[in-house]
Parts: structure tokens; C-alpha cells; sequence
């Protein structure tokens, strides 16, 4: 579940999103040692947002380039 007030994530860069989800990889962390469920919860669905984001914009970058996601393997 995405958070519902984090939005226009496709203007920020893949270096601005893997140190966003870096940070909140780092504040999910200490929400978990502290055992906050409500924090632990709303940074969840913040990271998932972002990782949506970032996957979105690798998968763009890949149709760009046409880079084949398969590995064909000829015998002869």
C-alpha cells in the first residue's frame, strides 16, 4: 500500500530516490528497534512509494535503451 499523501515522485532523479529509500531504510530500522507500530507502518508505506518510483523509472530507462530482459541461448 502506498502512502496516500506522498505524490510526484517522477520528477525526482534514481540518485534523489535510492537516498530517499536509503533514509527511510535507516528511520524503519529505528522505528522497529523502538517498536513503534503506527511509525513503523506510515515509513512502510512511504518506502513502498518510493520503490515504486524507482522501479518505474528503471523500467523506463530500460525500454529507452531496449535492453532485452531475455538471455537466448543458440545450440548448435
Amino acid at each position: 500500500m502506498e502512502h496516500p499523501f506522498i505524490n510526484d515522485l517522477g520528477s525526482k532523479t534514481l540518485e534523489e530516490l535510492q537516498r530517499d529509500i536509503s533514509n527511510l531504510t535507516t528511520k524503519l530500522n529505528f522505528a522497529y528497534r523502538t517498536r513503534n507500530e503506527p511509525v513503523m507502518h506510515q515509513i512502510r508505506m512511504a518506502l513502498e512509494s518510493y520503490q515504486n518510483a524507482y522501479t518505474a523509472k528503471i523500467d523506463e530507462m530500460v525500454k529507452a535503451q531496449k535492453i532485452m530482459s531475455q538471455v537466448k541461448i543458440d545450440k548448435k
